[in-house]
């Protein structure tokens, strides 16, 4: 079967340094810090990020912070954000989302992850630029822990996303590569999310508990089911360099 042509303004390859550490958290180093190299651009990004994962309720990741082995042995993700509010050395980039295929073999705090980036279709070329570059990690700040551990960038590209919320469900779809749906675990008092607070997590320090009603994902040869699986809801305030 023929490879379907995909235009170089569309998608951009690229590969980071493989690196481990013992655990993924806000303070790992590298991942922030108080400034960046001469030229490096600051930015920041706040909103929801939603993420749904092939691991049994819930993610052992977010409180071990990567220390803990996924529950089926390996890590196999999609994530989406919705940007609220968001600049990149002057570049606006609130009202967009962006989202993200993870592919990991082991331990996430053991590195050599693959991943890819979804740019919504809607960013100019200036805003495509700036958000393949946080969520590359070449941004650094919040996100600069994925130059450490993705050993393989598969590139960015450009699709229709489309993120939705309707009560507590959140639902998204990203072209015809990922169609998702989480909802928050119930918990005891009717109404209030089921979190895991004031953790060290790199995405956020309160984590809603939350079981996808829909995960799927055809992409760069993968095919995913992570229909029940463990999902994550967090408010998210990130920042760089």
């Amino acid at each position: 079967m023929a490879k379907k042509k995909v235009k170089k303004s569309d998608r951009t390859t690229g590969k980071s340094n493989r690196l481990s550490y013992g655990g993924i958290s806000s303070r790992l180093p590298g991942a922030r810090t108080a400034s960046g190299p001469a030229g490096a651009e600051g930015w920041r990004i706040s909103g929801e990020l939603i993420l749904n994962c092939n691991c049994t309720v819930f993610c052992p990741c977010v409180v071990s912070l990567g220390a803990h082995p996924p529950t089926e042995g390996s890590c196999k993700a999609w994530l989406a954000v919705r940007i609220d509010d968001g600049n990149f050395d002057g570049i606006d980039l609130s009202g967009l989302n962006v989202a993200m295929l993870l592919d990991i073999p082991g331990l996430m705090s053991e590195g050599n992850w693959k991943a890819a980036a979804y740019i919504d279709n809607r960013a100019d070329q200036a805003q495509f630029d700036a958000l393949e570059a946080i969520f590359s990690g070449n941004a650094k700040g919040t996100t600069g822990l994925l130059r450490l551990l993705v050993g393989e960038f598969l590139g960015a590209t450009r699709e229709e996303i489309v993120y939705r919320t309707e009560g507590d469900i959140r639902s998204v779809t990203v072209g015809r590569k990922v169609a998702g749906a989480v909802q928050p675990v119930e918990g005891a008092v009717p109404g209030r999310d089921l979190q895991v607070t004031n953790t060290k997590y790199w995405m956020g320090a309160d984590i809603t508990v939350a079981r996808s009603l829909k995960g799927k994902v055809r992409d760069f040869g993968r095919v995913w089911n992570l229909d029940g699986r463990s999902a994550e809801i967090c408010q998210i305030e990130w920042s760089g360099p």
